[in-house]
C-alpha cells in the first residue's frame, strides 16, 4: 500500500467524519470548527486505538514535551472538553470519549476507515484487521503499523503487559544501585584497577582515563535516576527515553566491568556477566514502558 493511498483514508465514526490530512471534522458531510492541534492529535490517538485505553501518561509524552512548562492536567482537561463539545459528547453520559478514573481515556465508538474506493472497514479491537480479514488500513493514525504494534526495532508498550508501579520501581532502582556501586567500587580501587589495564598494554591509559570519565559522568545519573523513581517524578519515562542514548553508550562500555575481577571470578563467568550486562540498558527501557503499557479493557 503506497503513503499516497494511505493518506486518502478517512476515518469515520458514528456521524462524524475526520479527514487525517487536512484534520477537518465533518459532521454528516458539514465542516465543523477547526479543532486544535492537541485536540486533534488526541482524536487521531484514541480513534486509532477503539476500546482500548490510551493512558494520560501516553499523551503527555506523545504530546507535552516534559520539559515544556505548562500545567499539563490543564492542557489536557481542556483538549478533550473541546473534542466533546465537537462531537456532542458528555463525560457522564460518553458515546465516543469515555474517562477512565485514574488511568486514561477510551475511544467507545466503532471506527470505519474510508477508502479511497468509498468502502469501509470496521476497525477491529485491538487487532488491527479489518472485516476482509487484512491489514487494518488506517491503524497508523498515531504512528503504528498495521498490527497496532510500532514499526521500530525497539520494544512498544503496547507489546508489552502492564507491570505494577512497585514492581518497576523496586526493579529499576536495583539496576541504579548496581550501577552505583560499579562506579564507586572501581574509583575506591583506582590503583588495583591501573594494575589490571596495565595488562592490556599501550592502551591502558586510554582506558584508564575513560574508566574515570565514564564513572564520574555515571554517578550523576544514577542518582538523578533513584531519585526520579523514589519520588515517582512525572514524566520519567520521556526523560529516560531522552537520556536512553547517553545511558546506552554508557551501560555498553560498563558491561565489560566484569573483566576487572577476572583473576577472582574466571574468564567464563566473566564473559557471561558481560552478556548479561549488555542487554540491561534495554531492560531499563522496558521496565518504564512497562509501568506505563496500556491495560486491556475491562468490560
Amino acid at each position: 500500500m503506497t503513503d499516497g493511498h494511505r493518506e486518502s483514508r478517512i476515518p469515520r465514526f458514528g456521524t462524524f467524519e475526520l479527514d487525517v490530512e487536512s484534520g477537518e471534522l465533518r459532521k454528516e458531510g458539514k465542516s465543523q470548527p477547526r479543532l486544535r492541534d492537541q485536540a486533534l492529535q488526541i482524536l487521531l490517538m484514541l480513534a486509532g486505538r477503539p476500546r482500548e485505553i490510551v493512558t494520560r501518561e501516553n499523551l503527555r509524552e506523545r504530546l507535552w514535551s516534559s520539559d515544556t512548562f505548562v500545567d499539563f492536567d490543564h492542557g489536557l482537561n481542556s483538549a478533550i472538553n473541546q473534542l466533546r463539545n465537537a462531537l456532542g459528547d458528555s463525560a457522564a453520559n460518553p458515546r465516543f470519549i469515555q474517562t477512565v478514573p485514574r488511568r486514561g481515556y477510551r475511544f467507545l465508538s466503532p471506527v470505519e476507515i474510508i477508502g479511497a474506493s468509498g468502502r469501509a472497514h470496521v476497525a477491529a479491537i485491538n487487532t488491527g484487521a479489518n472485516r476482509d480479514g487484512g491489514a487494518l488500513p488506517g491503524a497508523d493514525l498515531d504512528g503504528t503499523d498495521s498490527e497496532g504494534m510500532s514499526s521500530s526495532i525497539l520494544t512498544d508498550p503496547r507489546e508489552l503487559p502492564a507491570v505494577s508501579n512497585n514492581v518497576v520501581r523496586v526493579l529499576f532502582s536495583l539496576v541504579q544501585l548496581m550501577y552505583l556501586s560499579f562506579y564507586l567500587i572501581s574509583l575506591a580501587r583506582l590503583p588495583a584497577v591501573e594494575m589490571i589495564l596495565a595488562a592490556v598494554g599501550r592502551f591502558s591509559s586510554l582506558l584508564w582515563l575513560v574508566l574515570n570519565l565514564t564513572a564520574a559522568a555515571g554517578i550523576p545519573v544514577r542518582l538523578y535516576l533513584l531519585a526520579a523513581m523514589a519520588f515517582n517524578y512525572r514524566g520519567l519515562n520521556a526523560k529516560f527515553r531522552k537520556l536512553f542514548p547517553f545511558i546506552l553508550v554508557l551501560d555498553e562500555l560498563w558491561a565489560l566491568a566484569p573483566f576487572l575481577l577476572v583473576q577472582q571470578i574466571g574468564m567464563g563467568l566473566a564473559i557471561g556477566v558481560t552478556a548479561a550486562l549488555l542487554y540491561l540498558p534495554f531492560s531499563q527501557r522496558t521496565l518504564l514502558l512497562m509501568r506505563f503499557a496500556p491495560r486491556p479493557p475491562s468490560d
